[in-house]
């Protein structure tokens, strides 16, 4: 870390422009940091709604995932209990078939730094394909394997989908999901933040 400390280092984030060319909403990290967090959520990269207001998971995915979880809206945002470091910090953009993956600029930049600072950590939830790609590996399983499989990565993570909207079809084919998984999800934070 070289004697940076977290508020020098969250400041460079905010001012990185690394990725700023393939943006063409423009450069806008969002992320949630601070070095009591005893929980990091670990997600893929901010939606558009999200770029827009600078809020993290301020939108149908974050109010799905604070139910998974089973916690208000004023403890998600306590930075003090939830630090919240996608796999990249700006939107970036739409593709084909929704938005774009997360530019890897940011972990390559950021990531180990930023995670570096996060030592009270008990609980990462890593939430879709790119973060447990780097969190938890395994490239040749597959998201729903991984998923299937969150009893191994217990109780320091928890691999899950992404709460999007969009993902309604594969929550429908996966009921044990939200029977074996989000109890266990929301019985382990109550544990962590009470």
């Amino acid at each position: 870390m070289g004697g940076q400390n977290l508020v020098s280092l969250m400041r460079d984030v905010r001012a990185c422009r690394l990725c700023e060319k393939h943006l063409e909403d423009g450069v806008r990290p969002v992320l949630q940091v601070h070095s009591r967090a005893r929980i990091l959520i670990a997600g893929q990269a901010p939606g558009r709604r999200v770029h827009e207001l600078g809020v993290p998971f301020d939108d149908p995915s974050g109010d799905r995932l604070r139910e998974w979880m089973g916690v208000s809206r004023e403890t998600f945002y306590d930075a003090t209990k939830i630090a919240i470091v996608p796999m990249g910090f700006c939107y970036p953009g739409t593709g084909k078939s929704g938005d774009l993956p997360p530019r890897p600029e940011c972990a390559d930049a950021w990531r180990e730094q930023l995670l570096g600072f996060l030592t009270e950590v008990k609980l990462t939830l890593v939430i879709g394909q790119y973060a447990i790609g780097w969190h938890v590996g395994h490239p040749k399983k597959s998201l729903t394997d991984t998923v299937r499989s969150w009893k191994n990565y217990r109780p320091a993570q928890i691999p899950l989908p992404h709460p999007s909207p969009r993902n309604n079809i594969w929550l429908k084919r996966n009921p044990w999901y939200e029977v074996e998984v989000v109890p266990y999800l929301r019985r382990r934070i109550r544990k962590l933040l009470s």
